[in-house]
């Protein structure tokens, strides 16, 4: 029987602690591993690092980045996701078909990568990078759809922080391990040690087990093209129009701050006097475990307090933590403000990530978890995304300082529609 259909009580800190404790957080670590390991790689700072390493210039680095534009499409193929198995292993199950499908065409994408030469032309990097960055997202979506029926809503917020962890790993390990290497053996053996550790996630996918689908599925009673529209019309059924509208905005608007500055970090790190072993150090070591205690502090406080309130200490604190970078752009080179600036960004970038996963967790029909969840991760990144891909212009207008001030101000948007959404969602998590 699934954790889903089990009659366990995970309130109150007896609750908190059984639900870290489930077998299913440690497979969530472990998947979480997976789909965090590619992320730096083939979307964001390793490979922007990799890039201006090479000579390439701020415009086109931003540009580049765009590339990974299937991590906020993955909604539109998720519906397939829900309906079908993937053909060529379907006798894993409907959710570990595709985990493993998507892994291995992730592991494949990094070693292609491993071998291109962005100095001599990009067109082939740009390929790869579209392919690893569509089996990223569809893995991503899996692991999520995954996570939400495998454990019910109030058990959401532990898995969330376990997964988390899994995530930031693999983050440590494809930023600082991969810039590491990069330092003293070259890009290729960085990107093939990162290629060989998607064995751990596929070894993982083999012996975990396939969640209970829901007794009745809407799927079965529509046909291929309904699979499509279904999770959309259920969504803005169940909510209401416009509740459904504020709801989509206020997830899309959430981690504008953190996002606009991503692609620009591995730049502004190099550009302020610090070297590859030291951002390796800083912003992939030490960073990358304060996010990990900032994504459980987000599980205990989610568990312990509700979602809502975590909100909007979360946007405020991500927003905030934005001006840290201020102390970096003033003091270059000095590795106190380097250390100042990531702890405060990293942990609050954990506990808004561990806060929103749980909010938007609450609001996916189990009839169509990928479809909707992918819908949400997908506004949730795709404002932020499409600002990065213009941020090296907007940095070479003005400067990096400016940058990091446009940045923080973005969430005032976010906090309006909070205070028109505050009495208008439901705290399900404490219940």
């Amino acid at each position: 029987m699934s954790e889903a259909a089990a009659p366990v009580s995970y309130k109150g800190w007896a609750g908190i602690k059984r639900a870290f404790g489930t077998p299913s957080a440690l497979t969530m670590a472990f998947l979480g591993f997976g789909s965090g390991l590619p992320f730096l790689l083939i979307a964001s700072q390793t490979l922007s690092t990799r890039l201006r390493d090479v000579g390439l210039d701020l415009k086109s680095i931003g540009l580049i980045s765009l590339a990974s534009f299937f991590y906020l499409m993955k909604f539109v193929w998720a519906p397939l996701i829900d309906r079908y198995a993937f053909p060529l292993v379907s006798m894993l199950g409907r959710r570990r078909s595709w985990l493993l499908a998507s892994q291995i065409g992730v592991t494949g994408g990094l070693f292609a990568l491993a071998f291109v030469r962005p100095e001599l032309g990009v067109t082939p990097l740009v390929l790869w990078v579209l392919v690893a960055s569509f089996a990223g997202a569809t893995q991503d979506s899996v692991v999520d759809a995954y996570r939400i029926e495998i454990a019910p809503e109030s058990a959401q917020a532990a898995l969330a922080a376990t997964y988390t962890l899994g995530y930031r790993i693999g983050l440590i390990l494809a930023g600082a391990g991969a810039l590491y290497l990069a330092q003293f053996e070259g890009w290729i053996v960085a990107y093939l040690a990162m290629a060989s550790l998607m064995l751990l996630p596929i070894i993982t996918t083999l012996v975990c087990r396939e969640p209970v689908q829901p007794e009745v599925r809407i799927q079965r009673r529509i046909d291929f093209f309904g699979a499509f529209w279904q999770p959309i019309t259920s969504f803005f059924s169940t909510n209401g129009v416009v509740l459904a509208l504020a709801l989509l905005a206020f997830v899309g608007l959430y981690k504008f701050p953190d996002q606009v500055i991503g692609v620009m970090s591995g730049p502004f790190y190099l550009d302020s006097g610090f070297t590859k072993a030291d951002i390796a150090t800083v912003s992939k070591l030490f960073g990358v475990w304060m996010g990990i205690g900032g994504a459980f502090l987000g599980g205990i406080a989610v568990a312990a307090f509700g979602f809502r309130r975590m909100l909007l200490v979360a946007a405020l604190g991500v927003a905030l933590s934005n001006l840290a970078f201020l102390l970096m752009a003033h003091n270059p080179g000095q590795l106190w403000a380097f250390y100042a600036a990531l702890s405060a960004d990293n942990l609050f970038q954990g506990f808004a990530g561990t806060v929103l996963v749980a909010f938007m967790s609450s609001l996916t029909d189990r009839n169509f978890t990928a479809t909707q969840y992918a819908l949400l991760v997908s506004l949730a990144n795709l404002p932020g995304k499409f600002v990065g891909g213009a941020s090296g212009y907007i940095v070479e207008a003005t400067s990096y300082s400016a940058f990091f001030i446009f940045s923080a101000t973005t969430v005032i948007p976010t906090l309006l529609l909070l205070v028109w959404l505050w009495p208008r969602i439901r705290d399900r998590s404490t219940d």
